[in-house]
């Protein structure tokens, strides 16, 4: 089974790091930031740096959880954690479920050696509690990669366009509920590039669920992804392509339904990450105003990781360059005083 998982994961990192897979619009053309000419602030002293998951990170965008299990995977998990440990910012790793069948798969997923002190997000699918899964699992893949938290995904139209899908999402939240408490770390529930709706969030929220990652429409379609590999329905992913809350809108449903809750205790408070078609430092920031404590990014970051972990850091550079300029541009001297800045509709 892990071998056969290995080449889907192999097959998964070639097509969704080509061009034909990246389709849609996130939504961010779709506002634009009002200049102010008076920033009143200095440039060299804007401080990027936030919370994220009890860890001080430099800057607010993080490396989004990837496909893994091949060895290909290795390379790109080592490059990225060193950069990420260098430049002080999150990293998630792929899925994990083939280092649980095949246990000699978890050198694979090793990344603390290079990242000892940033935050680490493991990585599994929650329609896996259909087949076979339990808290042992969950724990045993947060153990491997010492995280701390864990990517639980959630993708229907991907495994139902997937040839070898599994899809049975059937009774998922009564299992996820009971796991919640007892799992060592917290679960970042996690689309793959279909966004998360405010009523999904809403029924999440009600089962103990407080992170929440967006992974809109608008970034690598895992509709074309998964379509491309079919033999007998080759159009099924593209038909879907468009199919998806764009990233913009599934981060103002989420901050919507955050507005509604009275948090009575801090546990209760909810924490939104914008991931989906970012690609740009002024992407970042729009994802912060429009609601998003953090903004995910993982296709650049995975073409950056494949070549070095320079390649890396010099995408982190430019990105933080990006988003420091903005944060200039209207006058943030720091991460809460952009959030407070308000964006225009483009008409």
């Amino acid at each position: 089974m892990s071998t056969f998982i290995s080449k889907r994961k192999i097959d998964h990192l070639r097509i969704a790091l080509s061009e034909e897979a990246q389709t849609g619009n996130p939504g961010f053309t779709k506002y634009r930031f009002v200049h102010n000419a008076l920033p009143e602030v200095d440039f060299d002293k804007i401080d990027t740096s936030t919370l994220f998951l009890g860890k001080k990170v430099i800057y607010p965008f993080f490396v989004s959880c990837m496909t893994g299990g091949v060895e290909k995977g290795r390379l790109i998990n080592r490059n990225l954690a060193i950069a990420a440990e260098k430049k002080g910012i999150a990293m998630g790793v792929g899925s994990q479920r083939a280092a649980i069948e095949n246990p000699k798969l978890r050198k694979l997923f090793v990344v603390r050696n290079y990242a000892p002190s940033v935050p680490v997000m493991a990585n599994v699918g929650l329609v896996q509690l259909n087949y076979g899964y339990g808290l042992s699992e969950f724990q045993e893949i947060v153990n491997m990669v010492d995280a701390d938290a864990l990517a639980v995904l959630i993708n229907p139209v991907q495994e139902a366009i997937q040839p070898e899908g599994d899809r049975n999402f059937e009774k998922l939240l009564p299992k996820l509920e009971k796991i919640i408490p007892k799992l060592s770390v917290p679960i970042v529930v996690k689309e793959v590039g279909f966004g998360l709706s405010y009523e999904v969030v809403k029924r999440l929220y009600e089962i103990g669920i407080r992170h929440f990652d967006t992974a809109g429409w608008g970034g690598t379609s895992w509709a074309v992804v998964e379509g491309k590999r079919r033999k007998d329905y080759e159009k099924l992913g593209e038909l879907f392509s468009e199919w998806g809350i764009p990233t913009t809108e599934s981060i103002k449903m989420c901050q919507k339904f955050k507005s509604k809750i009275k948090f009575k205790k801090k546990k209760d408070n909810i924490y939104i990450y914008g991931s989906g078609g970012i690609r740009t430092g002024v992407d970042i920031a729009k994802c912060l105003v429009l609601g998003a404590d953090l903004a995910g990014i993982a296709a650049p970051f995975a073409r950056s990781a494949l070549i070095s972990a320079q390649e890396v850091e010099k995408l982190i550079d430019k990105l933080a360059l990006e988003l420091k300029i903005t944060m200039f541009g209207v006058g943030a001297i720091n991460i809460e005083a952009l959030k407070r800045v308000k964006l225009q509709p483009v008409s």
